[in-house]
C-alpha cells in the first residue's frame, strides 16, 4: 500500500490522521517537526508527504523547498486557515496540493488518492494517437518515458507540472479554462481552487521557459485561461 510521510507537530491531530490513514490501508510513517520528517524521508522513502506548513523551527515552507529540491515527491500541505498567503506560499514553494484544517480524514484520502492517480504515469487519451516523442521547439516531451527536456538538457519536473505541460501540450493553440484543468490535471470539480492552476504554470515556466515572463510555451489569455503555443 502506498506509504504517507505525515509532518505534523499537533501531537493530537498527528496521532488522529495517523489512525485515519492507517485504517485505510496506508502504511504511515509520523513526524513532530521538519528536521524528522526530512530524516525520516531519507531513511524510509514515502509515496507522498502531507505536511503542516505552521512547524515549529524549520517550517513547512523549507520542508517543501528541499524536498522538492531532491525529487518530484508529491507534497500535500495542510493549512489552518484558507489563506491566499499561505496558500499561495505553499503551493509556489512545490506542494501539489492543501488541506485546510481541520482535515477531515476521507477528505485527505481522496487527495491523496488524486496525486497518487497524477504520479501514476496515466496518459490522457486523445482522438488521435500522439507519436512516441513530440519535438515543440527547443522543447521535447516523451509521453510514454515522462521525460522532457531543453536543447538536450533534461527538465526535472514535479508529478503535477507534467500533467499539466501533458495536458496543455497534447492540443497547441487550444485555449484550457481554469476550471477544464482542474478537472482533467487535478481530479477536482466546482470545489477546485483556481491557485492550484497558476501556481504550477508559474512553477512549469520557470523551468521551461527562457523568460518566464514572457512565456512562449505556457501562454495566458487573460479572462479564458491558457493554451501551449503556438510556436
Amino acid at each position: 500500500m502506498p506509504r504517507v510521510l505525515l509532518i505534523e507537530d499537533d501531537q493530537a491531530v498527528r496521532d488522529g490522521l495517523q489512525i485515519a490513514l492507517t485504517y485505510q490501508g496506508h502504511t504511515v510513517d509520523a513526524a513532530e517537526s521538519g528536521e524528522e520528517g526530512l530524516t525520516r524521508l531519507t531513511e524510509n522513502p514515502a509515496d507522498v508527504v502531507v505536511l503542516d506548513l505552521m512547524l515549529p523551527g524549520m517550517d513547512g515552507f523549507e520542508v517543501c523547498r528541499r524536498i522538492r529540491a531532491t525529487g518530484d515527491l508529491p507534497i500535500i500541505m495542510l493549512t489552518a486557515r484558507n489563506d491566499d498567503i499561505d496558500v499561495v506560499a505553499g503551493l509556489e514553494a512545490g506542494a501539489d496540493d492543501y488541506v485546510v484544517k481541520p482535515a477531515q480524514p476521507r477528505v485527505l484520502e481522496a487527495r491523496i488518492k488524486a496525486v497518487l492517480r497524477r504520479t501514476g504515469g496515466e496518459q490522457r487519451q486523445a482522438g488521435t494517437p500522439k507519436p512516441e516523442v513530440e519535438r515543440h521547439g527547443a522543447l521535447t516531451i516523451d509521453r510514454d518515458g515522462l521525460v522532457v527536456s531543453k536543447n538536450g538538457s533534461l527538465v526535472t519536473l514535479a508529478p503535477t507540472e507534467m500533467r499539466l505541460l501533458l495536458e496543455l501540450s497534447a492540443s497547441p493553440g487550444r485555449v484550457l479554462s481554469r476550471q477544464q484543468l482542474l478537472e482533467s490535471v487535478w481530479d477536482q470539480g466546482y470545489l477546485g481552487d483556481s491557485r492550484l492552476v497558476d501556481a504550477c504554470v508559474q512553477r512549469l515556466r520557470a523551468k521551461i521557459e527562457d523568460d518566464a515572463a514572457a512565456p512562449v510555451y505556457v501562454q495566458t489569455l487573460r479572462g479564458f485561461g491558457y493554451r501551449f503555443g503556438p510556436l
